[in-house]
Protein backbone atom coordinates (compact mmCIF):
# COMPACT_ATOMS: atom_id res chain seq x y z
CA UNK A 1 0.00 0.00 0.00
CA UNK A 2 1.52 3.41 -0.69
CA UNK A 3 2.85 5.30 1.54
CA UNK A 4 -0.29 8.10 1.20
CA UNK A 5 -2.88 5.79 1.64
CA UNK A 6 -0.94 4.50 5.73
CA UNK A 7 -1.72 8.75 6.14
CA UNK A 8 -4.56 8.93 5.30
CA UNK A 9 -5.90 5.67 7.71
CA UNK A 10 -3.43 7.41 10.63
CA UNK A 11 -5.60 10.53 10.05
CA UNK A 12 -8.59 9.24 9.92
CA UNK A 13 -7.69 7.12 13.37
CA UNK A 14 -6.69 10.59 15.22
CA UNK A 15 -9.74 12.26 14.08
CA UNK A 16 -11.89 9.40 14.96
CA UNK A 17 -10.07 9.32 18.63
CA UNK A 18 -10.32 13.09 18.83
CA UNK A 19 -14.07 12.86 18.33
CA UNK A 20 -14.44 10.61 20.71
CA UNK A 21 -13.11 12.29 23.16
CA UNK A 22 -14.70 15.50 22.55
CA UNK A 23 -18.24 13.61 22.40
CA UNK A 24 -17.30 12.01 26.07
CA UNK A 25 -15.98 15.56 27.43
CA UNK A 26 -19.91 16.64 26.03
CA UNK A 27 -20.92 13.88 28.47
CA UNK A 28 -18.79 14.23 31.57
CA UNK A 29 -18.82 17.84 31.29
CA UNK A 30 -22.05 19.58 29.73
CA UNK A 31 -21.80 22.81 31.12
CA UNK A 32 -18.32 23.82 29.33
CA UNK A 33 -18.48 25.99 26.28
CA UNK A 34 -16.78 23.40 23.55
CA UNK A 35 -18.45 25.37 20.67
CA UNK A 36 -15.16 26.67 19.14
CA UNK A 37 -13.41 22.95 19.50
CA UNK A 38 -16.80 21.65 17.71
CA UNK A 39 -16.01 23.98 14.85
CA UNK A 40 -12.77 22.93 14.28
CA UNK A 41 -13.69 19.20 14.44
CA UNK A 42 -15.92 19.89 11.82
CA UNK A 43 -13.31 21.78 10.00
CA UNK A 44 -10.83 18.78 10.08
CA UNK A 45 -13.19 16.26 8.55
CA UNK A 46 -13.93 18.66 6.29
CA UNK A 47 -10.31 19.11 5.04
CA UNK A 48 -9.80 15.67 5.59
CA UNK A 49 -12.98 14.78 2.91
CA UNK A 50 -10.83 17.29 0.37
CA UNK A 51 -7.13 15.56 1.12
CA UNK A 52 -9.10 12.42 0.32
CA UNK A 53 -10.30 13.61 -3.08
CA UNK A 54 -7.04 14.44 -3.93
CA UNK A 55 -4.97 11.66 -3.21
CA UNK A 56 -7.05 9.50 -4.28
CA UNK A 57 -8.47 10.75 -7.16
CA UNK A 58 -7.09 13.85 -8.66
CA UNK A 59 -6.11 17.39 -7.23
CA UNK A 60 -8.98 18.78 -9.63
CA UNK A 61 -11.04 17.75 -7.41
CA UNK A 62 -10.07 19.28 -4.68
CA UNK A 63 -9.63 22.24 -6.49
CA UNK A 64 -13.30 22.77 -6.89
CA UNK A 65 -13.96 21.46 -3.71
CA UNK A 66 -11.52 24.63 -2.21
CA UNK A 67 -13.61 26.47 -4.55
CA UNK A 68 -16.98 26.07 -3.43
CA UNK A 69 -15.56 26.66 -0.16
CA UNK A 70 -14.44 30.19 -0.93
CA UNK A 71 -17.62 30.75 -2.60
CA UNK A 72 -19.51 29.82 0.75
CA UNK A 73 -16.96 31.98 3.13
CA UNK A 74 -17.26 35.25 0.56
CA UNK A 75 -21.12 34.70 0.78
CA UNK A 76 -21.54 34.50 4.39
CA UNK A 77 -18.66 37.26 4.85
CA UNK A 78 -21.15 39.38 2.28
CA UNK A 79 -24.44 39.17 4.98
CA UNK A 80 -22.62 40.82 7.46
CA UNK A 81 -22.31 44.12 5.40
CA UNK A 82 -24.57 46.32 5.93
CA UNK A 83 -25.41 46.49 1.87
CA UNK A 84 -27.68 48.71 -0.51
CA UNK A 85 -29.87 47.67 -3.84
CA UNK A 86 -27.41 49.12 -5.47
CA UNK A 87 -24.43 46.37 -3.94
CA UNK A 88 -25.66 43.55 -5.80
CA UNK A 89 -23.97 44.38 -9.05
CA UNK A 90 -20.49 44.59 -7.08
CA UNK A 91 -21.36 41.28 -5.44
CA UNK A 92 -22.10 39.22 -8.23
CA UNK A 93 -18.59 40.93 -10.14
CA UNK A 94 -16.62 39.71 -6.96
CA UNK A 95 -18.59 36.00 -6.80
CA UNK A 96 -17.62 35.61 -10.35
CA UNK A 97 -13.67 36.55 -9.78
CA UNK A 98 -13.90 32.84 -7.82
CA UNK A 99 -13.47 30.89 -10.92
CA UNK A 100 -11.47 33.23 -12.69
CA UNK A 101 -8.69 32.92 -9.76
CA UNK A 102 -8.82 29.10 -9.69
CA UNK A 103 -8.45 28.73 -13.23
CA UNK A 104 -4.85 30.44 -12.94
CA UNK A 105 -4.55 27.69 -10.32
CA UNK A 106 -5.58 24.86 -12.63
CA UNK A 107 -3.36 26.38 -15.76
CA UNK A 108 -0.77 27.13 -13.30
CA UNK A 109 -0.11 30.33 -13.95
CA UNK A 110 1.40 31.32 -10.97
CA UNK A 111 1.59 35.13 -12.47
CA UNK A 112 -1.84 35.99 -12.97
CA UNK A 113 -2.59 33.77 -9.57
CA UNK A 114 -0.84 36.26 -7.78
CA UNK A 115 -1.86 39.95 -8.95
CA UNK A 116 -5.13 38.96 -10.78
CA UNK A 117 -7.69 39.84 -7.48
CA UNK A 118 -5.25 42.20 -5.36
CA UNK A 119 -4.46 44.61 -8.37
CA UNK A 120 -6.68 43.67 -11.53
CA UNK A 121 -9.80 43.27 -9.51
CA UNK A 122 -9.12 46.15 -7.56
CA UNK A 123 -8.81 48.22 -10.06
CA UNK A 124 -11.81 47.06 -12.12
CA UNK A 125 -14.33 46.05 -8.92
CA UNK A 126 -15.18 49.67 -8.90
CA UNK A 127 -16.60 50.31 -12.51
CA UNK A 128 -20.40 47.72 -11.92
CA UNK A 129 -20.82 50.57 -8.57
CA UNK A 130 -20.06 53.33 -10.32
CA UNK A 131 -22.21 53.17 -13.38
CA UNK A 132 -25.50 54.17 -12.63
CA UNK A 133 -25.41 53.91 -9.20
CA UNK A 134 -24.10 57.21 -7.58
CA UNK A 135 -21.71 57.89 -4.64
CA UNK A 136 -23.72 57.39 -1.87
CA UNK A 137 -21.65 54.26 -0.22
CA UNK A 138 -19.36 54.01 -2.81
CA UNK A 139 -16.05 53.68 -0.74
CA UNK A 140 -18.17 51.12 2.34
CA UNK A 141 -19.16 49.39 -0.39
CA UNK A 142 -15.63 48.75 -2.46
CA UNK A 143 -13.73 48.74 0.29
CA UNK A 144 -15.56 45.82 1.78
CA UNK A 145 -15.98 43.80 -0.97
CA UNK A 146 -12.30 44.04 -1.46
CA UNK A 147 -11.64 43.11 1.87
CA UNK A 148 -13.71 39.94 1.42
CA UNK A 149 -12.10 39.16 -1.72
CA UNK A 150 -8.62 39.38 -0.34
CA UNK A 151 -9.18 36.93 2.91
CA UNK A 152 -12.05 34.54 1.69
CA UNK A 153 -10.89 34.15 -2.03
CA UNK A 154 -7.32 35.49 -2.53
CA UNK A 155 -5.80 34.24 0.61
CA UNK A 156 -7.65 30.62 0.85
CA UNK A 157 -7.14 29.89 -2.92
CA UNK A 158 -3.45 29.56 -2.06
CA UNK A 159 -4.76 25.82 -0.50
CA UNK A 160 -5.53 24.66 -3.96
CA UNK A 161 -2.21 26.44 -5.37
CA UNK A 162 0.00 23.76 -3.40
CA UNK A 163 -0.98 20.46 -5.10
CA UNK A 164 -0.36 21.96 -8.45
CA UNK A 165 2.63 24.09 -7.40
CA UNK A 166 4.43 20.90 -6.19
CA UNK A 167 2.41 17.89 -7.04
CA UNK A 168 4.68 15.37 -5.32
CA UNK A 169 4.68 17.28 -2.37
CA UNK A 170 1.28 19.47 -2.51
CA UNK A 171 -1.44 16.94 -0.73
CA UNK A 172 0.89 16.57 2.37
CA UNK A 173 1.49 20.29 2.61
CA UNK A 174 -1.74 20.93 2.63
CA UNK A 175 -2.56 18.34 5.17
CA UNK A 176 0.37 19.93 7.62
CA UNK A 177 -0.78 23.37 6.97
CA UNK A 178 -4.54 22.69 7.96
CA UNK A 179 -3.41 20.13 11.02
CA UNK A 180 -1.26 23.06 12.18
CA UNK A 181 -3.10 25.64 11.80
CA UNK A 182 -7.00 23.82 13.50
CA UNK A 183 -4.27 22.61 16.15
CA UNK A 184 -3.07 26.63 16.87
CA UNK A 185 -6.49 27.28 17.59
CA UNK A 186 -8.30 24.86 19.52
CA UNK A 187 -4.83 24.86 21.95
CA UNK A 188 -5.40 28.60 21.88
CA UNK A 189 -8.93 28.46 22.85
CA UNK A 190 -8.74 25.99 24.97
CA UNK A 191 -5.43 27.81 26.93
CA UNK A 192 -7.31 30.69 27.62
CA UNK A 193 -10.88 29.39 28.77
CA UNK A 194 -7.86 27.12 31.85
CA UNK A 195 -5.19 29.30 32.10
CA UNK A 196 -6.16 33.09 30.09
CA UNK A 197 -6.53 35.97 32.43
CA UNK A 198 -4.86 38.53 30.04
CA UNK A 199 -7.59 39.10 26.76
CA UNK A 200 -6.34 40.69 23.46
CA UNK A 201 -9.54 42.59 22.44
CA UNK A 202 -12.24 41.78 25.04
CA UNK A 203 -14.63 43.34 22.90
CA UNK A 204 -14.43 41.59 20.08
CA UNK A 205 -13.46 37.80 20.87
CA UNK A 206 -13.24 36.87 24.98
CA UNK A 207 -11.45 33.58 23.71
CA UNK A 208 -8.40 35.28 22.27
CA UNK A 209 -5.58 35.38 25.27
CA UNK A 210 -1.75 35.94 25.57
CA UNK A 211 -1.38 33.14 27.55
CA UNK A 212 -3.28 31.17 25.14
CA UNK A 213 -1.67 32.67 22.17
CA UNK A 214 1.95 31.65 24.12
CA UNK A 215 0.45 28.25 24.87
CA UNK A 216 -0.50 27.62 21.53
CA UNK A 217 2.57 28.72 20.11
CA UNK A 218 4.91 26.80 21.87
CA UNK A 219 2.81 23.29 21.41
CA UNK A 220 2.01 24.54 17.50
CA UNK A 221 5.89 24.90 16.94
CA UNK A 222 6.95 21.37 18.82
CA UNK A 223 4.17 19.40 16.64
CA UNK A 224 5.18 21.20 13.53
CA UNK A 225 8.62 19.62 14.09
CA UNK A 226 7.49 16.55 15.35
CA UNK A 227 5.15 15.88 12.50
CA UNK A 228 7.16 18.07 9.17
CA UNK A 229 9.48 14.87 7.93
CA UNK A 230 6.46 12.34 7.59
CA UNK A 231 4.54 15.16 5.57
CA UNK A 232 6.94 17.42 4.09
CA UNK A 233 10.02 17.86 2.30
CA UNK A 234 11.57 20.46 4.43
CA UNK A 235 14.36 20.98 6.53
CA UNK A 236 14.70 20.59 10.31
CA UNK A 237 14.94 24.03 10.47
CA UNK A 238 12.47 25.48 8.96
CA UNK A 239 10.43 22.34 10.20
CA UNK A 240 10.64 24.53 13.10
CA UNK A 241 10.34 28.13 11.68
CA UNK A 242 7.06 26.94 10.16
CA UNK A 243 5.46 25.73 13.28
CA UNK A 244 6.47 29.47 14.39
CA UNK A 245 4.89 31.49 11.18
CA UNK A 246 1.79 29.22 11.47
CA UNK A 247 0.52 29.97 14.97
CA UNK A 248 1.49 33.37 14.57
CA UNK A 249 -0.32 34.15 11.49
CA UNK A 250 -3.13 31.91 12.51
CA UNK A 251 -3.45 34.17 15.74
CA UNK A 252 -3.17 36.91 13.43
CA UNK A 253 -6.07 36.02 11.45
CA UNK A 254 -8.23 34.99 14.02
CA UNK A 255 -7.54 38.83 15.75
CA UNK A 256 -8.47 40.32 12.64
CA UNK A 257 -11.65 38.88 11.51
CA UNK A 258 -12.89 38.06 15.12
CA UNK A 259 -12.42 42.73 15.33
CA UNK A 260 -14.07 42.93 11.67
CA UNK A 261 -17.23 40.73 12.44
CA UNK A 262 -17.53 42.99 15.44
CA UNK A 263 -17.17 45.81 13.45
CA UNK A 264 -19.55 45.14 10.60
CA UNK A 265 -22.55 43.64 13.22
CA UNK A 266 -22.64 46.34 15.88
CA UNK A 267 -25.99 46.45 16.47
CA UNK A 268 -26.82 42.90 15.03
CA UNK A 269 -26.49 40.19 17.77
CA UNK A 270 -28.41 37.76 16.02
CA UNK A 271 -26.28 37.47 12.77
CA UNK A 272 -23.56 37.40 14.93
CA UNK A 273 -24.67 34.48 17.09
CA UNK A 274 -25.08 32.64 13.75
CA UNK A 275 -22.03 33.41 12.00
CA UNK A 276 -20.29 31.52 15.38
CA UNK A 277 -20.67 28.43 13.30
CA UNK A 278 -20.26 29.72 9.91
CA UNK A 279 -17.61 28.61 7.36
CA UNK A 280 -16.24 32.17 8.01
CA UNK A 281 -15.35 31.30 11.64
CA UNK A 282 -13.84 27.98 10.60
CA UNK A 283 -11.49 29.70 8.01
CA UNK A 284 -9.73 32.72 9.60
CA UNK A 285 -7.21 31.56 10.47
CA UNK A 286 -6.50 29.63 7.15
CA UNK A 287 -6.85 32.95 5.40
CA UNK A 288 -3.58 34.36 6.84
CA UNK A 289 -1.67 31.01 7.01
CA UNK A 290 -1.88 29.56 3.66
CA UNK A 291 -0.29 32.57 2.10
CA UNK A 292 2.30 32.73 4.48
CA UNK A 293 3.50 29.42 4.83
CA UNK A 294 2.98 29.18 0.53
CA UNK A 295 5.25 31.87 -0.09
CA UNK A 296 8.30 31.67 2.55
CA UNK A 297 8.20 27.85 0.94
CA UNK A 298 7.94 29.15 -2.14
CA UNK A 299 10.72 31.79 -1.66
CA UNK A 300 13.30 29.29 -0.20
CA UNK A 301 12.57 25.54 -1.64
CA UNK A 302 13.14 24.96 -5.21
CA UNK A 303 10.43 22.18 -5.18
CA UNK A 304 7.75 24.39 -5.70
Amino acid sequence: MDSSYYTLLLIFIILSTIHLVYYVLGKVKPLMDYSAISIRIKTWWGMFFIFCLATLFNPVVSLLSLMVLTFFALKEYFTMIRSRKADRRIFLWAYLSIPVQFYWIYIEWYGMFIIFIPIYVFLFLPLPRIINKGTVGFLRSVSSTQWGLMLMVFGLSHLAYFQFATPQYGAGLVLFLVVLTQLNDVVHHLASIILGKHKVVPTANPYLTWEGFLCAFIITTAASYSIYPYLTPLTPTFGLVSGMLISLSGYLGSLTVSVLRRDLLIGADDKFEALKKSYLSRVDSLAYTSPVLFHVIRYYFDFM
